[in-house]
Parts: structure tokens; sequence; C-alpha cells
């Protein structure tokens, strides 16, 4: 599984310890009275704004079973117990379709609000699917100051909104160490929209794959100035209501009315796993489409001859896989081939990260292998 670079915030969050967890075929405990959420998250005035849950939630029904999963990783075999004790995962969701097959928290439970970090940009590029779809942004190859004439003079002036969604912006960029002051600044209440204006061109768009998170903010952006409403209420409108998802979550901004698109979606990660569903199924949630089924195809698969392993701000695997990515192994984790969505939440920790493809294949593998075997033994 490609990755994307770990941010310096990574040094901050990474005080965590790999708890002790129950067996990986026990069943789930039950799940206690859910905690709300910090003051911090819960005031939007402060830097956050409210998804309120669908009025017609997507059903995930209940059926646990066991699952044996060993995998090799550098000569040696692991099992999903290893794995996830190795990493710190403080939840793990597993889907058979819609149907979950595995679920386990540690130091949280399903009501726990977990932060996306990175796997917000694939919100992003699917609102901005929908815009597309709506008509309200005409194409991708579109220059970005079509949509935001803010931008003109600064660094992403005639950049693609094709370019900003594959990663090849050209703008001056260092993740590891532009990130962490471009969030410090946004949480101090510096607009956004100030810092994205500032930059500068480094290299010719459209050349290179370069991750940068500036470029999701300002796609987030685009979002808002092409629909004439806040990023925040076209995701609650066109995302967060018609996918079904079933529980409050909350949106982080840079309390200048700004919803930073690059991360900070608090959600379950039952509702992590309806948005891994709703791509699974083609754009489809209760019977809608909605996602356009051809921007889910676009957005992930290879979009540029330069970066086979990045979509349209998606991170594709092997044989189809692709998946939504956050800082310290965050993931929304999607198998076409084997009808499976996987979601992973944890504190940050670089430990047995690199495993994470061959776990996860191997999770999706004993998935598909079980469902037929359960299929075969029916009356």
């Amino acid at each position: 599984m490609r990755r994307r670079p770990w941010t310096l915030a990574l040094a901050a969050a990474a005080v965590t310890t790999a708890l002790a967890a129950p067996p990986a075929n026990a069943a789930p405990p039950a799940s206690s009275p859910p905690s709300p959420p910090s003051v911090r998250v819960t005031e939007a005035a402060r830097g956050f704004d409210p998804l309120l849950p669908s009025s017609d939630p997507v059903a995930l029904r209940e059926a646990y079973r066991p699952l044996a999963v060993t995998y090799t990783y550098e000569g040696r075999e692991h099992t999903l117990d290893d794995y996830l004790a190795r990493t710190g995962t403080q939840g793990l969701v597993v889907l058979d379709r819609s149907d979950i097959v595995f679920e386990r928290y540690v130091a949280a439970d399903r009501d726990t609000l977990f932060q996306s970090w990175s796997m917000a940009k694939s919100f992003t590029s699917a609102a901005i699917g929908i815009a597309l779809g709506e008509g309200r942004i005409d194409s991708i190859d579109d220059p970005v100051t079509r949509y935001v004439p803010e931008l003109k003079g600064s660094g992403y002036d005639g950049v693609s909104l094709r370019d900003l969604l594959r990663m090849s912006s050209g703008i001056q960029w260092t993740e590891t160490y532009d990130v962490p002051f471009a969030h410090v600044a946004a949480s101090l209440g510096y607009p956004l929209t100030e810092l994205a204006r500032q930059r500068k061109r480094g290299w010719e768009p459209g050349t290179r794959f370069e991750y940068t998170s500036m470029n999701s903010f300002v796609l987030s952006w685009v979002v808002a100035k092409a629909t004439g409403v806040p990023y925040h209420a076209y995701v609650q409108k066109k995302i967060w209501e018609p996918a079904g998802m079933a529980s409050k979550a909350y949106l982080g901004n840079d309390s200048n009315g700004n919803s930073m698109g690059y991360c900070c979606y608090y959600a379950t990660d039952r509702d992590f796993a309806r948005f891994g569903l709703l791509y699974l199924n083609g754009g489809r949630a209760n019977g809608r489409q909605v996602v356009p089924a051809s921007w889910v195809t676009e957005s992930t698969r290879p979009s540029a001859a330069f970066n086979q392993g990045y979509g349209l701000h998606w991170w594709l695997g092997e044989n189809g896989d692709f998946s939504a990515n956050g800082l310290g192994g965050q993931l929304i984790w999607v198998s076409p081939r084997n009808g499976v969505v996987i979601v992973k939440s944890t504190l940050a920790t670089v430990l047995a990260e690199e495993e994470t493809g061959a776990a996860f294949a191997a999770i999706a593998a004993e998935v598909a292998r079980t469902r037929t075997a359960r299929l075969a033994s029916a009356p």
C-alpha cells in the first residue's frame, strides 16, 4: 500500500502505547454510553462545525464471525492480534458489504469520534465530484482561479483543479514543515485563505507528484465558491445526509468560516465505514446515487503517469484496492474485488505500519473465504 509522507505533527501525536486486546475471534464488547466530545471540539465558533446525522441512515447489520487471519511479512507469519497490538489500533471495523463482521475498540467504543486527519482529503474529492456532476464545476481541467479569483497572482494562478487533485500543483511546499505551520496558524485563527494566497510557484504544475495539504484546502475553497455555500454545509447536504451517516460528527475550520478540507473530520468508525461502503457501491447509498459513478471510477485509478499509486485524493493499492489515508495509520480501505471495507483508527504510531497492506489483504481474503464457506453450508 502506498503511503503518504509523515508530518512533524507525528512527533507530537506519537505518544501512544499498544494496548492489550481480546482475541480476534472474540465477540465485541457491549458499547458503553457515548462520551461527549471535548468542549474544544464542539464549539464551532472556536474551530469546528457540526455534521448532523442523516434522516435515513444506512443500515449496517451486526453479523460478527470469527476471522482466522494470518499473513506473512518479511518472512515471518503474523496474526491479526499481533498487528492490532503493535499498531496501537483503537478502532477497527470490517464490513462484508453492509455486514459488520468484525469490530474492536480499545480505550474507545463505537460512539467514539476519531480524528480523520488526511482521510478528509477523500471526502473533499467526493465533494468536488458531486459539484462537477451538478454542473457547479464545469471541468476539473479548469484553472482554479475560475472559481477562486482571489488566488490570481499567487502560485496557484493557472493551476488546474486536476493538478490539485492529483497533488501536482507546482507550489513551493514541504509537507513535513509547512503543514504543521498551517495547521497551527489555522488553530490560532489565521485565515487559511490568506496562507493559500501567499503560496509561490516552485515548479511546473502537472509534471510530478508532491503531496501538499494546502491543495486540499484550496479544493474545499473551490467547493464553497462554486456552490455558494460553506464547504461543511455542502458536505452535510450532499454527503453526510444522502450517504446515510448515522451519528453527529464535527469538521474543523480555521475560525474564519473556512473548513480545512485537508483534515479534521471527527466521526465514528462506523460512519467512516459507511463512506467506504459508498465507494464500494459505486457512489450509491440507500438506492440513491450520491457520488457520480464516473467520479468514483476516475478518482480511484492512477491519475498520472508519474504516480501510479495515487488517484484524485485517493491512495491506490494492489488488485484494485484503494484507501483514504490519515496521519499515523488512520485508514478507510476498500477492496472492490473482495467486497470488503476496513476502517482503522488509532493514535499516531509508526509501529508495524508497513505491514498494513499485507494485513488488510489477509483480512479481506478471510472475509471473502468465510462468506463463501457460509453460503456453501447454508441449507
